[in-house]
C-alpha cells in the first residue's frame, strides 16, 4: 500500500539482441500500449484495491476490522494465485509477512499511523541506498536492471550507460525522498482517508514522471549510442 519501494526504476527493454562483431548491442524499447497493458493490471492489484479494501473495512468495521481484513486481503490473494496455478513469489510471500508485522502492531498500539509508518519508513532506507550508490559509483538502478534484464558487460561497460545509471540512481532517490515526504506530512496532518487516496494519488504522480524520464533518459543513451556505432563503421 505504500508504493514506489518496490517499484521498477528503469524500463524494462525486450531481451536485448546478440552481440555483433564490433561490439554494438540492439535494444528495442516496448511501445506505450504495450508498457500500459502490462502495468495497469498490475498497478490496479499493487495498490488500488489494498487501499479500497482497507478504507472500506475502516468505515465499516473500524480499525481493527480494517487490519484483519488487510492481511485476509493479502493471504486471500495468496491462496488464490496457488489455486491458479499462478508462482507464489518470495517477495509476494516477505509482503504478507510484512503485513502481517504492520498489522499486529498497529492494533497492539490501536494507531493506523503505525500501520502506514513503517512502510514509509522503509521507503525512506531504499531512497538512502539509491543516493549512496552514486558517490561510490555503483548505482543501485543498474543493480536492479541487471537482476531484471540481461544486459551484456559490454553495454554495461559503456560510459555513457554508466552515466544514465548513475544520473537515474539519483532522480530515483529524489522520487523515494519526495514519495516519503508526502507520505509523513499527510499521515500526521491529515485524516486516514485522505492519507489513503490524495497520498496515494500523489506518489503515483511522482512515480509516473519518475518513471516517463527514466524511459526517455534510456531511449536517448541508445539513440546516442547507436550514432556512435554508426560513425564508427
Amino acid at each position: 500500500m505504500n508504493g514506489p519501494a518496490s517499484t521498477s526504476v528503469t524500463p524494462a527493454p525486450r531481451p536485448p539482441a546478440p552481440a555483433s562483431d564490433d561490439g554494438h548491442h540492439g535494444f528495442e524499447m516496448p511501445r506505450l500500449p504495450e508498457l500500459l497493458r502490462h502495468a495497469l493490471p498490475r498497478f490496479v492489484e499493487g495498490v488500488i484495491a489494498p487501499v479500497a479494501v482497507f478504507y472500506a473495512a475502516l468505515v465499516v468495521l473500524g480499525l481493527t476490522g480494517a487490519l484483519v481484513t488487510a492481511v485476509a486481503w493479502v493471504y486471500g490473494g495468496i491462496a488464490w494465485r496457488y489455486f491458479r496455478g499462478h508462482p507464489v513469489t518470495g517477495m509476494l510471500l516477505l509482503a504478507a509477512v510484512g503485513v502481517t508485522v504492520r498489522a499486529g502492531l498497529a492494533a497492539v498500539t490501536g494507531s493506523a499511523v503505525v500501520y502506514f509508518l513503517q512502510p514509509t519508513l522503509g521507503t525512506l532506507l531504499v531512497g538512502m541506498g539509491f543516493l549512496a550508490s552514486v558517490p561510490l559509483r555503483r548505482p543501485l538502478a543498474q543493480k536492479i536492471a541487471t537482476d531484471m534484464v540481461p544486459f551484456p558487460e559490454a553495454f554495461l561497460r559503456h560510459e555513457r550507460v554508466r552515466r544514465f545509471f548513475l544520473r537515474i540512481s539519483l532522480l530515483w532517490s529524489m522520487v523515494l525522498f519526495t514519495n516519503v515526504s508526502i507520505s509523513l506530512w499527510m499521515l500526521f496532518h491529515q485524516s486516514i482517508g485522505t492519507y489513503l487516496w490524495l497520498r496515494t494519488s500523489l506518489v503515483a504522480g511522482v512515480g509516473a514522471i519518475g518513471l516517463a524520464v527514466s524511459v526517455w533518459g534510456f531511449k536517448r543513451c541508445l539513440r546516442h549510442i547507436d550514432r556512435e556505432v554508426t560513425a564508427q563503421a
